[in-house]
């Protein structure tokens, strides 16, 4: 089956026939290695409730959490073969997989806004023009990065001219709050705790920039590991139906998970982030496209890479569609 027919919808049926017919694995997994991440609260949820453990015990499967800061460290431990699945932004796994590494996405945890551009309270900045010849913090690699390059494009401004300050999440919170940088392109939780705590503003918010949060799975986990990979998905599914049943529950487990409070953790789970789509699909494929041209005009890509075949290769229809029934 080539990679581009998994992107159509008419060959649905015959897509999720062919998982079983992937190279299957000769001996039982002995560990299972995975991420967690307060982007991502579905898997707050999974690690808090422990559905992943109880649905491999019977394999005798020992399941790895590990904590991911931002896209780029989940993208680092899956390049490294840290970990076998990981969570991080759509547009930071199309990059990923267009500089080498191999992953693919079957699974969409969230639609979230979970970033913007941020100034503090007294700040004289009101717009994104207005961050010409300023300091800029961002992590590199992540989608708040890449929302910051596209924001300053759609602002007639590139990004030599402001200073970027490469920092990690939660380090430009608080490179931000101590005026150490005049701007921050924020996270959620960091960024909600921010805005409610230290009267943070948001300059400029755009969903459209916000790209998706993807499941991605080492490529050759994926195929070794179809059934694996099907068990996990399906944990997931559990996962973000409870959450639909029970935001304010799952806010709260995000709230002691992340150590932020109550109204942070409410602002991002249930006015931030919509857990409604787990199936990858056009409307996914269709963004990464819409935003892809940022990473050539940045050239954060080699010169030559087929953007459009990467998408292709990236979004795997396969596997969430025989959990959620949805085309």
């Amino acid at each position: 089956m080539k990679r581009r027919t998994l992107l159509k919808s008419v060959t649905g049926a015959a897509a999720v026939l062919a998982v079983p017919s992937l190279a299957r694995a000769a001996e039982p997994l002995k560990e299972l290695r995975l991420d967690y991440a307060y982007y991502s609260p579905t898997s707050l949820v999974l690690k808090r409730f422990g559905w992943l453990e109880e649905a491999f015990r019977p394999a005798g499967t020992d399941i790895k959490w590990v904590l991911s800061a931002g896209s780029n460290r989940a993208l680092e431990y899956l390049n490294g073969n840290s970990i076998d699945i990981g969570s991080s932004a759509g547009l930071a796994a199309l990059l990923a997989r267009a500089n080498g590494n191999p992953i693919r996405t079957p699974y969409i945890y969230s639609r979230p806004e979970w970033t913007a551009l941020v100034v503090r309270k007294d700040s004289p900045i009101r717009s994104v023009a207005d961050l010409k010849g300023k300091k800029v913090a961002a992590t590199k690699g992540t989608d708040p990065y890449l929302f910051l390059l596209r924001s300053l494009k759609q602002a007639g401004l590139k990004r030599g001219d402001i200073e970027h300050v490469a920092l990690q999440h939660a380090d430009g919170r608080t490179a931000l709050e101590q005026g150490r940088v005049d701007a921050w392109a924020g996270l959620d939780p960091h960024m909600a705790a921010s805005e409610l705590e230290g009267g943070a503003r948001l300059i400029y918010r755009n969903v459209a920039f916000n790209t998706y949060g993807f499941l991605n799975v080492r490529e050759q986990f994926l195929a070794q590991r179809p059934e694996e990979v099907t068990r996990v998905l399906a944990a997931y599914e559990r996962a973000r139906k409870w959450i639909v049943a029970h935001p304010s529950e799952a806010a709260r487990i995000l709230a002691e998970e992340a150590k932020v409070s109550l109204p942070v953790a409410l602002l991002q789970v249930k006015l931030r982030t919509d857990f409604s789509q787990p199936q990858p699909g056009g409307e996914h494929v269709a963004a990464l496209r819409q935003a892809a041209p940022i990473l050539r005009q940045e050239a954060l890509v080699k010169p030559g890479v087929d953007l459009e075949r990467t998408i292709a290769e990236l979004v795997d229809t396969r596997f969430a569609r025989a959990l959620t029934g949805k085309a």
